[in-house]
């Protein structure tokens, strides 16, 4: 999921798919620099972003062709899980002492902060970007002024609007607002926020918690999942945490039913080019949408979300 979602940051911020190779913990991609900051202020679920410099094989003794920079310099290594047969120190070293042989050590204060990523390979970037996680945790649940213990983390909800490649300025639309945790999330980074629940209260507590954290609403109501496409329509993404759990409160009917009235909806509300996340607790198949991917999350034991990317049926 942390990679689909580095190459849907960069599919909307550029346009284009972009020409990628991924692995454990890692994403290669190719695109212009000018969108960095781009991608950079909206991706959630990637630590670091910088400049490949090369890809090279465990248990090698020359870094062939690495170059950086003009300015001083510091290497800093990771190792990702399960990642074996690599002397991390010993790396580092050689590296340095290549890197070295044109520019100045500066261990404190670099200018450079060369990036050792231990993987299946050893890739090497130039780190440019730091992504802030505690900003995703002024927005969690316990820091809203209305809350109630069913959302996901701000994270997974950024994450999941990601992954629909909607661009900054498009329509969000969350048919189950809940609380507003993906609402806030899509306000965050530029979209149009439209939230309806069919519980009113529900609504004014998105809204509460809109209005704490300086965001604005688009366009909202009260409604059951059914009557939305008749009130928003032509929407670039829907992004949805449909209700599942125990305390959930569905007016006395099934989940399951609610979700699949869901699913003809949300085809309803959508885009012809549009994407949809719908998070739930299984794997559910459509007969109005295709399933792009399912990403499994394990909550705990009887718990683990299912994000459903879904789209239009391409036309024959």
């Amino acid at each position: 999921m942390p990679a689909a979602e580095a190459i849907a940051c960069i599919c909307a911020e550029s346009g284009v798919m972009p020409e990628h190779t991924s692995g454990p913990g890692y994403v290669i991609a190719s695109f212009d620099d000018s969108i960095l900051g781009g991608v950079a202020g909206r991706i959630a679920m990637t630590q670091k972003l910088g400049r490949h410099i090369g890809s090279f094989d465990i248990g090698t003794s020359v870094f062939e062709g690495a170059e950086i920079p003009e300015g001083t310099f510091a290497v800093r290594a990771r190792r990702f899980e399960g990642a074996a047969g690599a002397d991390t120190q010993d790396l580092t070293r050689k590296l340095g002492n290549i890197l070295s042989k044109s520019n100045d050590v500066s261990l404190k204060d670099p200018d450079i902060e060369v990036r050792m990523f231990i993987s299946d390979r050893i890739h090497v970037f130039i780190c440019e970007k730091d992504i802030d996680r505690a900003e995703f945790e002024k927005r969690k649940v316990g820091e809203r002024p209305f809350f109630s213990p069913i959302s996901l983390h701000p994270r997974y909800a950024r994450a999941s609007i990601n992954l629909t490649c909607v661009k900054r300025g498009g329509t969000v639309l969350d048919p189950f607002c809940g609380t507003g945790g993906i609402a806030m999330e899509a306000a965050e980074m530029g979209m149009k926020v439209i939230a309806s629940d069919f519980d009113e209260n529900m609504v004014i507590g998105c809204l509460e918690n809109m209005e704490h954290y300086g965001l604005k609403m688009y366009d909202h109501d009260v409604l059951d999942i059914g009557k939305v496409p008749e009130r928003f329509t032509d929407v670039d993404a829907v992004v949805t945490d449909p209700p599942y759990g125990r305390s959930t409160h569905t007016a006395g009917e099934d989940v399951m039913s609610i979700h699949r009235r869901a699913l003809v909806s949300v085809s309803r509300c959508l885009k012809e080019s549009g994407k949809a996340t719908m998070v739930l607790p299984y794997e559910l198949r459509s007969d109005t949408m295709d399933i792009e991917n399912i990403f499994v999350q394990k909550v705990h034991r009887s718990l683990s979300r299912h994000y459903h990317v879904l789209k239009h049926p391409v036309k024959q």
